[in-house]
């Protein structure tokens, strides 16, 4: 009988087997592991199409007779997608495409920064002077509040449901104090200004009374120039009562009975029946996902002028 033991060369003979099968099986992990790593860059690659914008409006809009509509959601600030800048971009492509009938700006926003409000409303104007053929109204879908309101006054007309939420006329600026529960806990505040205002309403030290009066002339200032814009935007047709400009805010329907809006349409509708153009072409700007990520480390990284002088800033909310 021939046992291993007693052919010849049988040790490597069996090494040569072991080593062929550890290759065998290292090749097949490696086959799995290029195979597990496919899948996921086809993943990435997926999630990429989806999520980066590959062709603006001037794709969509083919020169036929049509509505632009731009959509303003959400918060107006510099580093949301509310911006001034964002926005502006879109309201330009939109009047300047030939076939652009009327433009619709769709709001649904609770307001926001003041300075961003503003450059969009004057920025309507000056589009509206600049193409008086093309007209521009807005319709407002749940709310348009603050900020919001003051960027819709510059269209010709606005539309809204009547359940939509419009108006809160007013500046805030708000912030907290921490003095008592820094007693409490035994923690002392240590701030050292050059300028005796430099500290301006330091949420860690006690209120001081000529501070908060300066700020409240901040706010009625601005305050001013909101009702201002109001008046202007909206003429004669604005029944102005003691509460209008005292921050309240009214239905769709209260907001048509007091001059605050015009009448009740939605996006569909003023496209059909007031512009006469049914066709619709979004000329919304949505950030792809390298201007979102760029956005986020700005906001994130970068403190803002409010930030680094220690206050909260005015906002139209």
């Amino acid at each position: 009988m021939t046992t291993p033991e007693s052919e010849p060369h049988w040790e490597r003979q069996l090494l040569e087997k072991w080593a062929l099968a550890a290759l065998q099986e290292q090749k097949a992990k490696r086959r799995w592991g290029i195979f597990f790593k496919l899948l996921g860059l086809s993943y990435l690659v997926a999630v990429l199409v989806l999520l980066v914008d590959w062709g603006g409006p001037e794709k969509l809009a083919d020169g036929s007779r049509h509505t632009a509509v731009v959509q303003l959601n959400g918060v107006i600030e510099a580093s949301g997608e509310a911006s001034a800048q964002t926005i502006n971009q879109a309201l330009q492509s939109a009047f300047g495409d030939k076939g652009t009938a009327g433009v619709i700006l769709q709001v649904n926003s609770p307001g926001g920064s003041p300075v961003q409000a503003g450059i969009v409303h004057d920025e309507i104007r000056r589009l509206r002077s600049k193409h008086p053929q093309i007209s521009l109204y807005v319709v407002v879908e749940d709310l348009c509040a603050s900020g919001g309101y003051y960027v819709a006054v510059a269209a010709d007309k606005i539309f809204v449901d009547k359940a939509s939420i419009i108006g809160s006329i007013g500046v805030l600026m708000d912030g907290f104090g921490f003095t008592g529960t820094m007693e409490k806990l035994g923690v002392e505040r240590r701030l050292l200004v050059a300028g005796v205002n430099k500290g301006f309403l330091d949420p860690f030290s006690p209120q001081d009374v000529t501070q908060k009066d300066h700020a409240q002339v901040l706010l009625g200032e601005i305050h001013k120039q909101f009702i201002e814009v109001v008046r202007r935007g909206r003429g004669e047709r604005l029944k102005e009562t003691p509460d209008m400009f005292s921050g309240l805010m009214w239905t769709g329907s209260q907001s048509v009975q007091l001059g605050l809006a015009d009448g009740l349409g939605t996006v569909g509708s003023v496209a059909r029946d007031v512009i006469k153009a049914d066709k619709i072409v979004d000329f919304t700007i949505k950030d792809n996902l390298a201007e979102r990520l760029a956005k986020r480390l700005r906001a994130g990284g970068t403190p803002g002028v409010a930030s680094l002088l220690g206050i909260s800033q005015p906002l139209l909310r």
